[in-house]
């Protein structure tokens, strides 16, 4: 026998910080969604590549970790109870006679939703890793492509190798737990924050930290153990610096994956959007966040939930045409505070949705077990 579909308003892909709040401004509007996210956990990039780095440009929030972050916005989202398909991929779009979208995921979940909101960031992306011989055996262990547990690096001698914000920010975070940092660049010119350039360059002044310029061309490892990193500066001489941790941040790799075999309109990997409604190039599909693009683009999250707000209305005219969808403000409407769970005369606070709850759209469908 096979499986029904989940019957939902939306589908989302990408539970990063804009899927997340994405869910939020959807709900708002009486709209319940699924999220299918090719992680194991929620957060994206925010939790797979920098839990710890400090976020300083969200409103109201003078600064907060990507792991805080996420963590509030899940809280913010409880209210409207989004089932999440962790360790899925979206493999397959197909519309329906009704206008509605049949989707697949690599796991077989099988949906029927009015609505598709990409929210994937850099869609799929692998770091770029060292080519030399050996290193894989030592990722992981001594060789790192993320901070994972930054409390690991404590008074180690480490090497980071980078030249962008990543490098810059983790030598920065790093300095007071290490014994030595060497940071190692091609060229003396970065693509980081110049205050985080300025806050670097006073650290190797002060004897805090180092910097070499050159290239790691090879790694000593003795029984397994990081020891040393070669690396050729511009003269040619390859010299020796010791550590017993590696962290390399060279980058991502970023990749669509199947997303840009759905015949959407793209520009240099992004999807391209209309302004008003973040609506792509083909009706009921949307993208915010990273992943989209179009003039004046800005890559930040704070961007990233302006779109999701307008996508929100754009997707509730979308499965309800001719009907006018309302500007209400969550402060003084009886109908949001319904939504979000604030029964009256409670002091305003949310109560606890009911567990197991698909969102609007949901009621009656068979749902896969996570």
């Amino acid at each position: 026998m096979s499986e029904r579909s989940i019957c939902t308003d939306a589908v989302i892909v990408g539970a990063g910080p804009v899927g997340l709040f994405q869910v939020f401004e959807l709900g708002l509007l009486g709209l319940g969604a699924h999220i299918i996210e090719s992680m194991p956990q929620v957060g994206g990039q925010c939790i797979e590549l920098y839990p710890d780095k400090p976020i300083y440009d969200i409103p109201a929030v003078p600064v907060c970790s990507a792991r805080e972050l996420i963590e509030r916005l899940q809280e913010q989202v409880r209210p409207f109870a989004p089932q999440f398909h962790l360790g899925e991929t979206l493999t397959t779009v197909d519309r329906l006679e009704s206008g509605r979208f049949k989707l697949t995921t690599s796991a077989g979940t099988s949906f029927d939703t009015g609505a598709l909101i990409i929210a994937g960031g850099l869609g799929a992306f692998s770091p770029r890793k060292l080519a030399l011989p050996g290193v894989d055996a030592m990722e992981g262990r001594s060789v790192h492509y993320k901070v994972v547990d930054a409390s690991k690096f404590d008074g180690r001698d480490i090497v980071i190798a980078g030249g962008g914000d990543a490098a810059l920010d983790w030598s920065l975070a790093l300095v007071d737990r290490a014994r030595s940092i060497v940071l190692v660049h091609r060229s003396t010119k970065f693509r980081a924050a110049p205050a985080h350039i300025k806050r670097m360059q006073e650290l190797c002044d002060a004897g805090r930290m180092q910097f070499f310029e050159g290239d790691i061309v090879g790694l000593d490892a003795p029984r397994g153990e990081l020891k040393w990193v070669r690396v050729r500066a511009r003269s040619g001489v390859v010299q020796r610096i010791e550590a017993e941790q590696l962290l390399v941040f060279w980058g991502l790799h970023p990749a669509l994956g199947p997303i840009a075999e759905w015949g959407l309109q793209l520009d240099h990997q992004q999807i391209a959007v209309d302004t008003a409604t973040f609506q792509t190039s083909t009706a009921g599909i949307y993208a915010v966040g990273d992943v989209s693009t179009y003039p004046g683009k800005k890559k930040l999250i704070l961007s990233g939930f302006h779109e999701a707000a307008l996508c929100a209305f754009a997707v509730k005219e979308h499965l309800n045409p001719g009907e006018k969808v309302n500007l209400q403000y969550t402060t003084t409407s009886p109908i949001m505070h319904k939504r979000l769970g604030i029964a009256a005369g409670s002091d305003d606070k949310p109560v606890e949705p009911l567990v197991g709850r698909g969102g609007a759209g949901n009621t009656g469908v068979t749902t896969r077990k996570q």
